[in-house]
């Protein structure tokens, strides 16, 4: 029986405010039985469903996701239907969206109101995309400077374009030379880096790209004329390119170049804008990374200068040093020696060892300063007195507040024995071991350089035997605190029982001796800057035919 047009339905989610009639609504209504057959269809429906009339089979009127919900509301048997108050169901009707309420009747037939939810399609589809694309460049930004290294920030800015914003992508960092370093990138696959000797101007917008300025708009770029080298391996045919620069900090980092494979759906102002935000953040942490990459090279060449020398037998006297700054993460410190050999054969070799006030690399960068005037004042190595006090002259005149101590040691070979002139300047008398394990102190005195108008000092003249060695350090050795209570001093005299200790070994194995002891009394505790040298005698037997700069000069 075909109910009145007038007749009203139950209420339910999408029915006509105001108990209006099936034909008074104004969105559309479809009544059908459970033969799947309509058996009313309102004005609005009939603009929606052109076919739509009483007596067609709904298959033949409606989209497929509507006849299948109307199948399983008037399924045979109740246990099979959905429940009461079930949710709508929702799909296309051409380019709209509509949302489907069903309201099954106690005869057997559904009404279903369809009400078009196509705004609230799109808005929800904008915010969905919205925040997947925040949640990308969020992802990106924290991969991106979670490295300061170039290339791997090249391999994950071209790895991630690929796979979230085309079918490939490239990363073209600044002309190397000739060449121009690429990072290329198919979805799904790992980056491959090369270097091509090409011209950007054979791509357009490339070259503007890598001078950082504003994209070309990607249908002005055709497609097929795009150079073989842009195109990865594993992509057949190009279908639309996106070029766009990677801003850095005052100097481009390079551009990024997405790329659609063929029969793909072409770039979008909305997807061209997107790949500028990523390309912001990627320019970014490329630029952080390449200017991390000079400041460390260029701190690199700086510490090399600093870094106190490697120590070797020079002359036919052994020497050894060893530092450990004041922090273990730093490379140079307060700190410092060096070993200067003589200008002619049989002349005296200059040792230096000295303490500039302070820690990290302000006191590193004033031991640069003293080590190089030193080295300036070798001509006057013979007086150690004169040399120190212009020393003294110079740190006064410069603006540098901060003074010195140190000790010049001048020693020289005489037949097995080497005659030793030591000179401190507010520094900690060397020590002398002798090969029997006795321990003796250098009376030498003076005081420190840079803090008075005038020094003085007392040089002093030691002779070591073979086997016998003279030990310079620090006070950060002496002073050390550390032990088994954690507050107690290293002390000279514990430096001289590890000493006598250390009875006729070689200079290297007196400097690990005595760096061991230090480091296991300090443990994991604060230190200051830690140097020693060591001067020792071999037991060696002359060769004067032997170059005077190697160990062949000396042999047992």
């Amino acid at each position: 029986m075909v109910p009145s047009t007038e007749t009203t339905p139950s209420p339910s989610p999408g029915s006509p405010p105001g108990g209006l009639s099936w034909s008074q609504a104004p969105y559309p209504v479809l009544l059908a039985d459970a033969e799947s057959v309509l058996v009313h269809v309102n004005e609005a429906a009939r603009l929606v469903f052109p076919d739509a009339r009483p007596g067609a089979a709904l298959a033949d009127a409606a989209p497929g996701w509507l006849v299948s919900a109307h199948a399983r509301f008037t399924a045979p048997l109740p246990a099979q239907r959905p429940p009461a108050g079930s949710a709508p169901v929702q799909g296309p009707v051409g380019d709209r969206s509509y949302e489907a309420h069903p309201t099954p009747r106690g005869d057997g037939t559904v009404v279903w109101w369809l009400v078009d939810d196509t705004d609230h399609r799109l808005a929800r589809e904008a915010l969905w995309t919205e925040r997947e694309r925040t949640e990308f460049l969020v992802r990106s930004s924290n991969l991106l400077l979670s490295s300061l290294n170039l290339d791997r920030c090249m391999d994950v800015t071209a790895q991630m374009a690929a796979d979230h914003l085309a079918d490939a992508a490239l990363v073209i960092a600044p002309a190397a030379g000739a060449e121009l370093p690429i990072v290329s990138c198919l979805r799904g696959r790992g980056p491959s880096v090369f270097r091509a000797a090409v011209d950007p101007e054979d791509v357009p917008g490339l070259a503007e790209a890598l001078q950082g300025f504003p994209p070309v708009p990607s249908r002005w770029i055709d497609p097929s004329a795009a150079p073989a080298w842009l195109v990865p391996d594993g992509m057949e045919a190009v279908g639309s390119i996106v070029i766009t620069p990677l801003p850095g900090h005052g100097v481009p980092a390079g551009a990024l170049v997405l790329l659609r494979a063929a029969g793909e759906k072409a770039f979008t102002e909305g997807e061209e804008v997107f790949a500028r935000l990523f390309a912001a953040r990627a320019g970014a942490a490329m630029s952080a990374a390449r200017l991390y990459a000079e400041q460390a090279s260029i701190t690199d060449t700086l510490m090399r200068e600093l870094l106190p020398p490697a120590l070797h037998q020079v002359s036919g006297v052994e020497y050894a040093g060893g530092y450990r700054p004041s922090k273990d993460h730093e490379r140079v410190g307060g700190d410092f020696y060096d070993v200067h050999p003589a200008a002619d054969e049989g002349d005296a070799s200059l040792v230096v060892l000295g303490d500039v006030c302070g820690k990290g690399l302000e006191a590193a960068v004033m031991t640069g300063k003293i080590r190089n005037t030193l080295h300036a004042l070798l001509p006057m190595a013979d007086d150690h007195h004169r040399m120190l006090s212009l020393l003294n002259t110079s740190l006064l005149n410069s603006e540098n507040t901060r003074f010195a101590t140190m000790v010049l040691a001048s020693a020289t070979r005489d037949g097995n024995a080497v005659r030793l002139r030591l000179t401190s300047a507010g520094h900690p008398a060397p020590l002398i071991l002798r090969c029997d394990g006795r321990v003796e102190e250098v009376p030498t005195k003076g005081t420190l350089v840079g803090a008075l108008p005038e020094i003085t000092t007392e040089t002093a003249r030691v002779t070591l035997a073979p086997g016998d060695t003279c030990v310079l350090y620090t006070d950060g050795i002496s002073e050390a605190r550390g032990g088994p209570m954690g507050g107690a001093m290293f002390g000279e005299e514990r430096l001289r029982r590890a000493l006598s200790e250390c009875a006729a070994m070689p200079a290297e194995a007196v400097v690990e001796h005595v760096q061991m002891l230090t480091s296991q009394w300090v443990g994991p505790g604060r230190h200051d800057d830690m140097a020693v040298v060591v001067i020792s005698a071999p037991r060696t037997n002359h060769l004067s035919a032997v170059d005077g700069h190697t160990r062949g000069r000396f042999t047992a």
